[in-house]
């Protein structure tokens, strides 16, 4: 197996959380934290992150209008422990207002969304210590 989880093959590894098709906002906090990195600084760090991990980094979504970001799903929770630079914001529980992200399907056409790296078995988030490190060097400003 390749490490991606297809719903065909192994249902029970699929994230609640993943729409079957199209996209669908998501309530930061509850399924997941999320990181937003904007433009090319997001797409550095994902690029990073994902040759670090083998390509198997996990959640990374991004966008392609209105703006362009990155979103890094980590754990629920695991956000607030670390001091994320300017240009990586932490829209974890934490914020003083509820935020929600897009997420794609797993498969179709999921536009304006797309996986930059799908969650997978071995990594169902991205390691928020080791996004962090990622960030810190690639410098999100």
């Amino acid at each position: 197996m390749n490490g991606r989880i297809s719903p065909d093959l192994a249902p029970d590894l699929v994230p609640d959380w993943l729409p079957a098709t199209g996209h669908a906002l998501r309530h930061v906090g509850v399924h997941f934290d999320a990181i937003r990195i904007a433009d090319f600084t997001g797409e550095q760090v994902a690029f990073e992150i994902m040759q670090f991990t083998d390509f198997r980094a996990g959640p990374i979504v991004r966008t392609a209008t209105g703006g362009r970001y990155s979103y890094f799903l980590l754990p629920p929770g695991t956000a607030a422990a670390y001091a994320w630079p300017p240009g990586a914001r932490d829209l974890g529980r934490g914020g003083r207002e509820a935020a929600f992200v897009g997420v794609p399907a797993l498969y179709g056409n999921t536009w304006p969304l797309a996986w930059r790296s799908l969650p997978c078995a071995e990594a169902p988030f991205v390691e928020a210590g080791l996004l962090h490190e990622m960030v810190v060097r690639v410098g999100a400003s």
